[in-house]
């Protein structure tokens, strides 16, 4: 046989195995909940059961499998063909079955605990015994899971000193691994675990120079966020360079945690550009929280593309937690300014927006025609006192980069023979903010600007780069801009940074807080709150830098980070604090908390605004901005229970959700889901909605109702006064939403407006947001 007919003859042994292997993806099969009858083996053994019903034998079977979900969720991933997933669909007892997409779900990615009314820079010995962190006993004994990339467990955010022994109700492990064992848990950090089945199932076995294969982290992110919900006071915190010094504090310091790692490095891409979590390893991870023994879930992690709730593992998972009577916080994304960008729009989460904070890290940029303009940043390196030659990237790129990418500072697009010495001036819109200061430095660049696009506005990101620089507006970038094009030899000198506290206005949404309308859920109003997530100062890891880049070698040990995925930790740090005051309230009864009492205005006493000085509206801010304090004590709340969850997903068209419970016979409207607030997607004239109270206040209380409605709509609230007898009577009201017809014409089909409708006392202000959009 002569060597081209022998190679003929190996392709077709191998090319129906390649294709074979091409072919199968893992799938998730969900039944739903457990009831508790099975042994953990005989659920596993159910669960091949069904595998060996479509595998060609028993090894096929076994081998297919990679998690059986088999506490709380009822389900596993298993390696299947197209053909065999369609199979398991079709029987009476599955659910859902859905494709693990790689790369479907990514990272969402102090001061903040101060200025949102958690005081915890004040002595001990000097708090007043009504303030919310002595109340809450710091959140002693309350435990938060944490599902991320892990955590750095020497961080001091971590340390257990002064903290008793672990609760008796933890029923979590401390799972060994690289670099870390079982002594690097105490009492501070009670628990931690990975899942890595589902990414090594895609991508191969983890690259040991990536990340650890262990709860380590080695990208920052975990670290960061879980220090934000639960992290010890460190006094003398600071980021590199001294920026933001202060004490660093978890919103709950004496809570416990418990990490769970399924977010992990994507190969051959840098760690700046975010890592992937896979729908398998995160449905394992939140099975294992729940029969742990968790009471709070901080979960900053989200997709780019809304997923309907029986294919989203977060909401799948959630839904289990809830039953347990477990909170979960989740980021609501960083894809705006767009509307409809959400993640996690789940009634049964807490979708959490991104604010700022009254605390700005000022760097002016001074022009050679002597204009001054001002920016921010955090990088520790300064600049001679003189003035440098500024350039426009556009005009120092090499020869192959297109006109489209001229101004981005892509790696590899600056020319060091006309860029070295320069301070160059870069624009937000493709790559990371860091990767474009890394690019300069490699240049030769001896300083950056960054400008900002029209879409980000006036928000500006502080980032500690490898060289000096500064952040500027959108408005001063084109200024700066008009400065190079017109002048000869344009000059200019970044001015080093200073940390400024009480900065006006704020708070203000972040433009990259991603915005309600909900795509999968239209008739619920989300997000549902928001908390500080800009310039986020909370501790780091060893085994990374304070940028991520490659080629940034300082270790740090806290760092400034924005994100959805920093607001998210406030909110479950605030949980903690609530369920240490209130141990019997249901997850919706504090997520009703949090939203009703939010604040509206800023600290100059205006509405809320965007980063630009417009006004926000419930799309970014939901309830408004997270007051922990007040939520402690909101005098109603509107509770919801798994049944109805249920029967909010029947009228939502998803009807088997739990194949223990069969949809009623009437149908029944989404919106009349007990939720502390309300979003009318399509109203035609009239729509009425009821809702529920729980009084928690004063056992004898009376309310009265007052509205704002929407321009061109009436609200109509009855009855227009409750009574309640005793602490835990309910009351029941309708809430009429009519468009005025003289004005139905000149209100815009396509636009949702926005009103509140609120229950007082006296002492409580209930206040809960209105979204109406006309049909």
């Amino acid at each position: 046989m002569n060597s081209f007919s022998t190679l003929s003859f190996l392709l077709l042994l191998v090319l129906p195995l390649l294709a074979s292997c091409h072919e199968k993806q893992v799938y998730i099969v969900y039944f739903g909940g457990h009831n508790g009858e099975k042994a953990l083996h005989e659920i596993e053994e159910n669960h091949h059961s069904y595998l060996l019903s479509v595998k060609d034998n028993e090894e096929e079977a076994k081998s297919s499998l990679i998690y059986s979900y088999k506490h709380s969720i009822n389900g596993f991933a298993a390696l299947l063909t197209p053909h065999q997933a369609s199979k398991l669909s079709e029987l009476e007892e599955v659910v859902s079955v859905y494709k693990s997409e790689p790369r479907k779900y990514s990272l969402h990615t102090t001061r903040s605990w101060e200025f949102s009314g958690v005081e915890e820079s004040v002595a001990p010995n000097s708090l007043n015994k009504d303030d919310l962190l002595l109340k809450a006993r710091y959140g002693k004994d309350v435990i938060i899971g944490v599902l991320d990339s892990g955590l750095w467990p020497e961080s001091k955010s971590f340390s257990d000193e002064g903290i008793g022994p672990i609760p008796k109700s933890w029923k979590g492990i401390c799972q060994s691994g690289d670099a870390f064992n079982s002594s690097n848990c105490n009492k501070k950090i009670i628990g931690a675990r990975y899942y890595i089945k589902g990414y090594e199932q895609y991508y191969g076995p983890l690259n040991s120079t990536l990340d650890y294969l262990s709860p380590r982290d080695k990208d920052g992110h975990g670290t960061h966020t879980s220090s934000t919900a639960g992290g010890k006071k460190v006094p003398n915190a600071s980021a590199i360079g001294g920026f933001a010094s202060g004490t660093a504090s978890g919103g709950a310091p004496l809570a416990r945690l418990a990490m769970y790692k399924v977010c992990w490095a994507i190969p051959r891409e840098g760690k700046e550009n975010g890592n992937t979590c896979f729908d398998e390893d995160m449905l394992a991870a939140l099975d294992d929280a729940i029969a742990d023994g968790v009471d709070v879930i901080s979960i900053s992690i989200g997709t780019k593309q809304p997923q309907p709730f029986d294919q989203d593992s977060i909401a799948i998972g959630a839904l289990h937690a809830m039953k347990k009577n477990i909170v979960v916080s989740c980021s609501a994304g960083n894809s705006g300014p767009a509307p409809s960008t959400l993640s996690n729009t789940a009634p049964w989460i807490i979708t959490v927006g991104a604010s700022s904070v009254d605390r700005k890290f000022l760097s002016p940029i001074v022009l050679g025609n002597g204009k001054k303009f001002m920016g921010q940043t955090v990088t520790p390196y300064k600049l001679k006192k003189k003035m440098y030659p500024l350039v426009y990237a556009g005009e120092v790129i090499n020869t192959n980069v297109t006109k489209d990418l001229a101004g981005q500072c892509l790696p590899g697009s600056l020319s060091p023979e006309k860029a070295k010495g320069k301070i160059v001036m870069c624009l937000r819109g493709n790559g990371t903010r860091v990767g474009k200061g890394g690019e300069v430095k490699r240049a030769g660049g001896i300083g950056y600007i960054l400008g900002n696009s029209k879409a980000n506005g006036a928000e500006l990101a502080a980032d500690a780069h490898l060289l000096p620089a500064t952040a500027v507006d959108y408005k001063s970038g084109v200024q700066i801009l008009n400065y190079i094009s017109s002048t000869k030899s344009p000059v200019a000198y970044i001015v080093p940074a200073k940390t400024f506290l009480h900065a006006k206005p704020a708070p203000y949404m972040a433009s990259f807080t991603s915005r309600g309308p909900s795509a999968v859920a239209p008739d619920i109003l989300k997000p549902d709150i928001t908390a500080p997530g800009l310039n986020i100062l909370a501790a780091w890891s060893g085994g990374s830098s304070p940028t991520k880049l490659d080629i940034d070698n300082r270790v740090v040990e806290y760092n400034i980070l924005s994100g959805t995925s920093m607001s998210c930790p406030h909110v479950g740090g605030a949980a903690a604090l609530l369920k240490a005051i209130h141990p019997t309230w249901s997850s919706a009864a504090i997520r009703s908390a949090l939203i009703t009492s939010a604040e509206l205005q800023n600290n100059v006493g205006e509405q809320i605004t965007d980063a630009s000085g417009k006004p926000a509206d419930p799309f970014q801010f939901g309830g408004g901005h997270f007051r922990p304090s007040k939520a402690a004590d909101p005098g109603l709340v509107y509770d919801a229970s798994y049944q109805d969850y249920l029967l909010f997903l029947c009228a939502s068209g998803v009807k088997d959700l739990d194949k223990s419970f069969k949809c009623p016979k009437k149908s029944h409207s989404p919106r009349d889901l007990n939720y502390p607030s309300l979003a009318i997607p399509n109203l035609n004239d009239t729509v009425t909605a009821r809702r529920r109270l729980t009084n928690v206040g004063a056992p004898k209380s009376i309310y009265y109702a007052s509205t704002k409605p929407p321009l061109g709509f009436s609200i109509e609230i009855s009855p227009p006064v409750l009574s309640f007898n005793h602490v835990g009577s309910k009351r029941t009201f309708t809430i009429t939403v009519k468009a005025h017809r003289d004005m139905m014409d000149r209100i815009p089909k396509d636009q949702y407006v926005f009103g509140w409708y609120s229950w007082n006392d006296g002492i409580h202000n209930v206040r809960s947001p209105i979204a109406v959009k006309l049909a």
